[in-house]
């Protein structure tokens, strides 16, 4: 019998059950979504690292490292591997690209994963290519290829592809933010292949792989090769930092989205189910009367919301997965960013015990919603529901109360009695106008990061990497042929940390600089600029102290103001300040508006790259965030719209005898339909002006997840405010139509029939 009422109750309630399904279904695939993404991410990287044997640190030193030196390292207690290694980039003739060029001196770190060819062999005189490289330029195993290395062709043949850790992340330097396999790619050969090729070959770095703390290897290090060298963690390597940080990225989407979405489908199903029991108030008293425990009828409830959650569960599994593969998958929005051969997706643990929770939770909503209409005689529960008295509010108190119209009174009054209606509404427009805006809002910040980037700080069209043998009169020579602004870059150690020293002359204004309000600058003589996330380390005016990795110098500055780096940590400071501050340096970039293909003319053993290679790198970047937007864009306007149906279609009902009453006085169906329209339009409103400053607090919080990465300055265009507008007044006005065409079937006898 309770079977064929449930059954019955779910057919006669069917939009409120399929909106309370869809919002169970969207709240449960987003919690999975994003956290399937960002697990899996971690557990497939970190796997593939661990294959790799990825370098736990990095050893850098100018004068580089003998074998001598390594086979020190290698004996130091808990350093388990050690190779001399070199990574540099070098031109590929023909394609007119580049290649990072791999050489490990002990095939034991830091090594390749082959996908298909020959496995690696140090006495083959080949290449190992990176296979998405490959298929981007059409190469294929057995192709030769022409490398150009300090003015020297050397061909080689492809015997394998590959993918690797160390290059996982595969950009030609710190301005490219996204890999372009047309234009950058790597490969790996032997070091007796270069050797064959080049001569001698110099090792700048040592990777190894240790469990001990940084410190105590920077420790053990001194008393082993007796020199000072530069020590990076892998978390300071791009690859794995680059990972990492889309990890956190991802959790912290993880922890806040589902929260919210969660949240609102919890809030809609207390209240929808609470308006069901109302609504079946004398049906229960009838079960009463019949002799049904309380017991029973409060468990019958329950599976309603065990019903409800097990369905929507169901389906939030689909759609989680669903989600998680559009992000973290070979042709997914991360597929484009990081090169893995195994994209399985996992199913964090914790997700288990929150959905278990969560269809818990659903069945406990259920069966409370009976709870306070079981209490007292069956006789009590027989008697229909009858809407509370209202007393006059202090609304109506006011002096412009008796000149507001029939229909504006109405809603307020309306608004007042069922209040908790009203709150769902506008939580409802509220979440919705929070994650349109929040994910709108961080496409128009980062379109603004790209076009800093473009039009106001890269103002060159190409940028000229220097060989480390040119002398820096040889290259403020050739800068002076370009018409360019050249730049010198070194590493060194500040306040506890590993970071950029970056030198420029900027003379001819191909490479710009922009202050904490985004406004252009000019670089001083009388001191070093710190960028914003070193700001909290010194004031303007405070002389601050680093060193050059590798050697005991220590340098002081004055600190002469803050920019905005964008991309790289650094501290940046002119030639001429760097003159005054004894500060030494190897010129290696030159910014100029000579093409790439006349280049070669001025100096032909430069490497050069297009700004517009750049700048391809950076949509490719916006086009993994527009996936991202366009789910958390698509659910809100299913969120809206369903929180807003559902809720609409609930009200409908509470008011169906005084829309009968209405008809019966004379009210036309569309003036009747204008006064279910205005309310959501009201409800709309208010909820996007709270939904709003939500949006951008949003919009903060995960420009602070990014902050470690980038320099990002929050920006919301007036075009994004206007369009989530016009969006949301769009859902409820649609909504609000659905709704007043069912005052057409109000049956006015039956309405009015019934007992006050």
């Amino acid at each position: 019998m309770l079977m064929k009422k449930m059954l019955r109750t779910v057919w006669n309630y069917k939009s409120q059950f399929i909106s309370m399904i869809i919002m169970a279904a969207i709240g449960i695939g987003v919690f999975l979504g994003f956290n399937i993404h960002w697990h899996s991410l971690r557990t497939n990287a970190f796997d593939f690292f661990d294959d790799t044997h990825y370098a736990d640190y990095r050893l850098y030193s100018n004068d580089g490292f003998t074998k001598k030196d390594i086979d020190a390292i290698s004996r130091i207690i808990q350093v388990e591997a050690a190779t001399g290694y070199l990574s540099i980039n070098i031109d590929v003739k023909d394609f007119n690209n580049s290649l990072t060029l791999n050489i490990s001196d002990n095939y034991t770190v830091s090594t390749m994963f082959v996908t298909s060819g020959t496995e690696y062999d140090e006495s083959i005189e080949g290449v190992w290519l990176s296979d998405k490289y490959a298929a981007a330029n059409g190469i294929e195993i057995g192709d030769n290829i022409s490398l150009l290395y300090m003015g020297k062709a050397i061909n080689l043949c492809v015997v394998g592809l590959c993918k690797s850790g160390e290059n996982m992340i595969c950009v030609a330097d710190e301005n490219q933010l996204m890999p372009d396999f047309e234009s950058h790619g790597f490969a790996y050969i032997s070091p007796k292949t270069f050797e064959n090729m080049v001569g001698s070959i110099l090792y700048p770095q040592v990777n190894i792989v240790s469990s001990l703390e940084k410190s105590e290897l920077i420790k053990a290090l001194e008393n082993a090769i007796q020199k000072t060298v530069l020590v990076t963690s892998k978390d300071e390597h791009v690859s794995y930092a680059g990972v990492k940080s889309e990890i956190e990225e991802g959790k912290t989407m993880g922890s806040i989205l589902p929260a919210l979405f969660l949240s609102i489908a919890i809030l809609t199903m207390v209240t929808t189910m609470h308006r069901i029991t109302v609504k079946e108030k004398v049906q229960i008293g009838t079960l009463k009367a019949l002799g049904f425990r309380n017991s029973k009828i409060m468990m019958h409830y329950a599976s309603y919301g065990f019903l409800i959650g097990v369905i929507g569960i169901i389906l939030g599994i689909v759609i989680g997965f669903l989600v998680a593969y559009s992000i973290s998958s070979p042709d997914g929005a991360m597929g484009t960013y990081v090169d893995m051969p195994e994209w399985t997706l996992h199913l964090p643990v914790f997700c288990v015990p929150v959905i278990v929770a969560t269809l818990a939770l659903l069945t406990l909503i259920g069966l409370l919603s009976v709870k306070r209409i079981l209490k007292g005689s069956a006789s009590d529960a027989l008697r229909p529901y009858t809407p509370k008295a209202m007393k006059k509010s202090l609304i109506e108190t006011l002096p412009w109360w008796e000149s507001m119209s029939f229909g504006a009174k109405w809603n307020v009054r309306d608004v007042l009695r069922h209040k908790a209606r009203s709150a769902m509404t506008l939580v409802g427009v509220f979440g919705c106008m929070l994650l349109i805006i929040g994910g709108l809002g961080m496409r128009d910040t980062m379109t603004l990061f790209i076009e800093m980037l473009d039009r106001d700080i890269n103002n060159y069209e190409t940028k000229v990497i220097l060989p480390e043998s040119i002398s820096n009169n040889e290259a403020v020579q050739i800068a002076e042929q370009l018409d360019g602004d050249w730049q010198a870059v070194s590493g060194i150690s500040y306040d506890d940390r590993t970071i950029s020293l970056e030198i420029y002359n900027a003379d001819n204004g191909k490479i710009r600089f922009l202050d904490e309000n985004n406004e252009l600058m000019e670089l001083s003589d009388e001191g070093v600029y710190l960028c914003l996330r070193l700001k909290d380390t010194a004031k303007i005016g405070d002389t601050i102290e680093f060193s050059p990795y590798g050697e005991d110098i220590i340098y002081r500055a004055k600190v002469a103001g803050y920019f905005r780096s964008l991309v790289s940590e650094c501290i940046i400071m002119s030639d001429t300040c760097a003159k005054l501050t004894g500060v030494e340096y190897n010129i290696d970039t030159i910014y100029t508006d000579i093409s790439k293909s006349q280049i070669s003319s001025y100096y032909k053993n430069a490497t050069a790259q297009d700004k517009n290679s750049i700048i391809e790198t950076y949509d490719l970047f916006m086009e993994i965030m527009d996936i991202m937007i366009i789910i958390l864009v698509i659910a809100a306007i299913v969120l809206g719209i369903v929180v807003l149906y559902n809720l609409g279609a609930m009200s409908y009902v509470e008011r169906y005898r005084e829309l009968a009453t209405l008809k019966v006085l004379g009210f036309r169906d569309n003036a009747i339909g204008n006064l279910l329209i205005t309310q959501n339009i009201w409800l709309t409103f208010i909820g996007s002006l709270i939904g709003l400053p939500g949006g951008v607090g949003i919009l903060y919080v995960l420009l602070k997840a990014l902050a470690d990465e980038y320099e990002l300055s929050l920006y919301i265009g007036l075009h994004t405010y206007i369009f989530c507008a016009a969006l949301i007044f769009g859902v409820s006005l649609f909504v609000g139509i659905i709704i007043a065409r069912k005052n057409k079937g109000i049956d006015m006898v039956e309405a009015l029939k019934g007992t006050e």
